[in-house]
């Protein structure tokens, strides 16, 4: 199984991009600097990550096996890619940037130092989780097929729904809010971040919409559709 490592110093982001990646099927290990990152790196007994996501700014510094810690500029992030792209058994890689910069100078810059792919926060769970999955099918990697939560397994390859092995016909928007939804299992999600991550960031449209959705998802799943509780004034999320 893929071994993601993520080099985040926001520990609210670093949690939620951690809990999506394992709930997606992935190992993920988690790192506040550089210098936690690469000391891991190093240690011979330690898994080898077969891709990295790296945010861009960073403070302090970062540090190998051979090297005190120093401090560095803010791009922290530019700096390990660096240094991972020049260790021989790190060029190939997949890397992914994450920052909060969106300037057309950073996107440049990182793909320069051979950065794979570049994704600007705020972002979407579902967004980051698509990228990745293609990154690793770039490498070689297979993406997990299946997604089983309880009584519901969803197959990826041909888009298909099983309640109790039963086949249950869903639209393209309920797959893809169902698919959502395991995803973040056990985690409360507002109105607002599941129509940015099902609908797209430019959705204009009301919470109507998604309660709809939710209502016909339910009753399509069955009593399975008991999974999905309503959080009131906030929003939804899937659990027992």
């Amino acid at each position: 199984m893929p071994h993601i490592w993520i080099v985040e110093d926001d520990e609210d982001i670093r949690d939620i991009v951690l809990y999506a990646i394992r709930s997606a099927s992935f190992e993920a290990m988690g790192f506040e600097s550089g210098i936690d990152f690469f000391e891991m790196l190093n240690k011979n007994d330690a898994p080898k990550p077969n891709m990295v996501i790296l945010d861009i700014m960073l403070p302090g510094g970062w540090s190998d096996a051979s090297h005190p810690a120093r401090p560095c500029s803010q791009d922290d992030g530019l700096t390990i890619l660096k240094k991972l792209r020049q260790d021989p058994k790190y060029k190939s890689l997949p890397i992914m940037m994450l920052t909060a910069k969106g300037s057309e100078h950073d996107k440049v810059k990182g793909l320069d130092l051979g950065a794979d792919d570049y994704l600007t926060k705020p972002f979407g769970v579902m967004e980051l989780i698509s990228r990745i999955k293609s990154l690793l099918r770039r490498s070689n990697f297979t993406e997990t097929q299946e997604h089983i939560y309880l009584n519901i397994r969803m197959n990826h390859t041909n888009r298909t729904v099983f309640v109790d092995n039963e086949v249950v016909a869903l639209t393209y928007k309920e797959y893809e809010l169902l698919n959502y939804l395991l995803i973040n299992k056990n985690i409360v999600l507002k109105r607002d971040k599941i129509l940015e991550s099902v609908w797209g960031y430019d959705y204009e449209g009301e919470s109507r919409t998604l309660d709809m959705h939710i209502k016909r998802l339910r009753q399509k799943l069955g009593r399975a559709g008991e999974h999905i509780i309503t959080i009131r004034n906030v929003g939804y999320k899937m659990g027992e």
